[in-house]
């Protein structure tokens, strides 16, 4: 093979293996998957493919060769495993289970297999001392530790504290789960307080146990099967099944359902069962378990360094089902564009109940042939966000139409315009309703002119009543503080006051918030600084040619122009002086920059420090010279990182990204 194609295969290799380590630390270590089990394993059949067909380039850390989660200090201490939590290898045909059944027939003599369910949850072992549970502990990583997470376990009605049979020691695996209606109950409870709801069950599950409060994790109503006998002493099994029924008669509860199969085409006959039956469990799967029933044999074939021999997984295809469109309903962004949601009869899939689902644009709807009335495969990509797969052409009924979203703003009547080289409609009225509330809550946000008090609720309502038209009608409500204390509109007297009081306030805010206020297609937080940094006032910005602007770093040509548009709109020019003639500060006196230390240098910020809120760390990096990113990347020159930090801590260690604690970054400014 050529030099240049041996690259290019280490290339794609090196791609894959970043992106199988980045999902298996989102589904493993921050319970958050982004993309679905299917999805997962394309890129896993690929990586090994490759593998197979170059092993020289085969790697000990290659994601083929570990297993998959690590160890964290989350709910408890780490514990060492006893025995090795492996996955399993996963299989996704016919004839792998017929080469799997063939393979080990002609080993053995006359193996028995049992095929069970394979449970969507979080795997826990549990160790028994003289017929007491003594310890509970989450996979980890795998091989040789996890996660302590007995005080959690202990909640759990599942778990059995006592065994009737005092063995000295028996340890056996399950895995944690929820059940559907406790998975509803506590997304019900979460909306109600204004949290963020769980995606599925199997997050809600891994985040619970992993969680501290024991308490929170009782009220979750979290359920376990166990699935395996890890070892044990003081009794010998002679096969799993064996294993199961000495557990049944100790009130644990295993996989229920399972059965033993001698031919492959018994194995695969289960496999379909299973199948055909998991719309009508209470809880989710994620495929079908094929073990060997004889324990000596697992003992004889062992393992690899990732999976055991003696099992596989099979997984089935993507979740799917039909469904009606029953609407399709427009709305309208903050930037004006037209985003199409279509509205179905309810479905139940990976979990929760999905009607509705974007359609995105009309190049989509076109691709499809979407029409009001069809019937359309749905499924969840990431097993969390509904997606339309396809139409089901063949039960369309007569008379249905083809939808267009039209030339017409759905909210204002105001023309809407297909915008060049996009697929985006967009609404062509600044100055439109929907636009105008998305607008001013990006306007009084945090990272923007920081105006507290302003709430959904209330900005609707303001700008209902006809007191808000613009984002610089804000500095006008003063006016009217008397109609807006009688009509309750942000409070009563008190809260009004409050209100109005941070409005004063926040005129004297650096122009960079102003900037980032406006709502400039691309220009948030960090570009906004860098540009007044650059041109130290508003007014300077606004006569700015393009190329001017893009002698700002880090600029690009879609942002310089997207600015330069904005300032040459005779409405956004009259919307400024109205700000300026408010008393908005437009100079930028101080730049706040107390020496260069950190020039030229992009910092991270993750986890919880010890004393610097991550606002405050910021501004200290700021204050420095530095600039603060929101995601890590080769251009990231530090990571910052404080208690419970997460997925970037992992991606920088991957990068070679050097790790400051606040004492390293407060200790490199001195």
């Amino acid at each position: 093979m050529a030099d240049a194609d041996i690259q290019a295969v280490k290339k794609e290799l090196a791609a894959l293996r970043k992106t199988i380590r980045y999902h298996n630390n989102r589904y493993y270590n921050e319970d958050a998957p982004e993309i679905s089990d299917y999805e997962y394993d394309q890129l896993m059949l690929r990586l090994k493919a490759i593998e197979k067909q170059y092993p020289e380039l085969i790697t000990k850390n290659s994601p083929t060769q570990v297993v998959g989660g690590t160890a964290k200090r989350t709910a408890g201490v780490l514990v060492k495993h006893d025995v090795p939590m492996l996955s399993l290898a996963d299989v996704f045909s016919k004839q792998e289970i017929v080469d799997f059944v063939t393979d080990l027939q002609e080993q053995l003599d006359k193996p028995e297999f049992v095929v069970e369910e394979k449970i969507d949850g979080l795997s826990m072992a549990l160790r028994y001392e003289n017929g007491e549970l003594v310890r509970a502990i989450t996979r980890g990583d795998g091989i040789v530790q996890g996660e302590d997470v007995t005080a959690n376990a202990r909640v759990i009605d599942d778990v059995v504290p006592q065994l009737r049979d005092k063995l000295p020691y028996f340890e056996i695996r399950g895995e944690v789960y929820m059940e559907k209606t406790a998975f509803d109950k506590v997304n019900e409870r979460q909306e109600m307080l204004g949290l963020k709801p769980f995606a599925n069950p199997r997050n809600c599950a891994a985040g619970t146990l992993r969680q501290l409060d024991s308490r929170i994790t009782k009220e979750r109503h979290l359920s376990l099967f166990v699935f395996n006998l890890q070892t044990a002493t003081g009794r010998t099994f002679a096969t799993h099944t064996e294993a199961y029924e000495f557990m049944k008669a100790q009130g644990i509860k295993v996989i229920h359902g399972y059965q033993v199969c001698h031919t492959a085409d018994e194995v695969w006959e289960a496999i379909q069962a299973i199948g055909e039956n998991r719309g009508n469990l209470t809880y989710d799967i994620d495929g079908a378990v094929v073990k060997l029933n004889n324990l000596q044999d697992r003992e004889k074939l062992g393992a690899t360094a990732k999976v055991p021999r003696w099992a596989i997984a099979y997984k089935y295809p993507p979740e799917e089902k039909e469904t009606v469109i029953r609407d399709i309903e427009l709305s309208v962004g903050r930037t004006g564009r037209i985003t199409p949601t279509a509205v179905f009869d309810p479905i139940r899939l990976c979990g929760t109940t999905v009607e509705r689902a974007t359609l995105h644009n009309q190049d989509f709807i076109d691709g499809l042939g979407v029409r009001i009335g069809d019937t359309v495969r749905v499924y969840k990509s990431g097993e969390i966000i509904p997606k339309v797969k396809e139409v089901v052409k063949e039960k369309r009924p007569e008379g249905t139409e083809p939808f267009f979203i039209g030339d017409t703003c759905p909210v204002c009547g105001a023309p809407a315009v297909r915008e060049e080289g996009t697929s985006d409609i967009k609404c062509q009225n600044p100055n439109c309703p929907a636009q105008l509330e998305n607008h001013i809550l990006n306007f009084v946000s945090r990272n923007a002119m920081d105006i507290k008090g302003f709430g959904e609720a209330a900005v609707s309502s303001l700008i209902e009543e006809g007191y808000l038209h613009t984002i610089a009608d804000i500095y006008h409500l003063a006016k009217h503080r008397e109609a807006l204390i009688e009509k309750g509109l942000i409070g009563k007297e008190k809260n009004t006051d409050k209100v109005l009081k941070a409005v004063e306030d926040s005129k004297a805010n650096e122009p960079q918030r102003l900037l980032t206020g406006l709502g400039i297609a691309g220009i948030g937080r960090a570009a906004a600084r860098e540009l007044m940094l650059h041109f130290g006032s508003m007014d300077r910005l606004a006569v700015a040619s393009e190329e001017e602007i893009l002698a700002v770093p880090d600029m690009g040509e879609i942002s310089a122009k997207a600015i330069h548009t904005f300032f040459a709109d005779e409405g956004n020019r009259a919307l400024l002086e109205d700000l300026r003639q408010s008393g908005v500060n437009f100079e930028l006196e101080d730049t706040g920059i107390v020496d260069a230390k950190l020039a030229g240098k992009t910092l991270v910020i993750t986890g919880t420090l010890p004393t610097l809120s991550r606002k405050d760390c910021a501004a200290l990096i700021e204050a420095h010279g530095g600039k603060v990113a929101g995601s890590v990347s080769k251009k990231t020159s530090y990571l910052v990182a404080g208690e419970a930090a997460g997925s970037k801590l992992t991606k920088a260690q991957t990068l070679g990204i050097p790790v400051l604690s606040e004492d390293d970054l407060k200790n490199m400014l001195e």
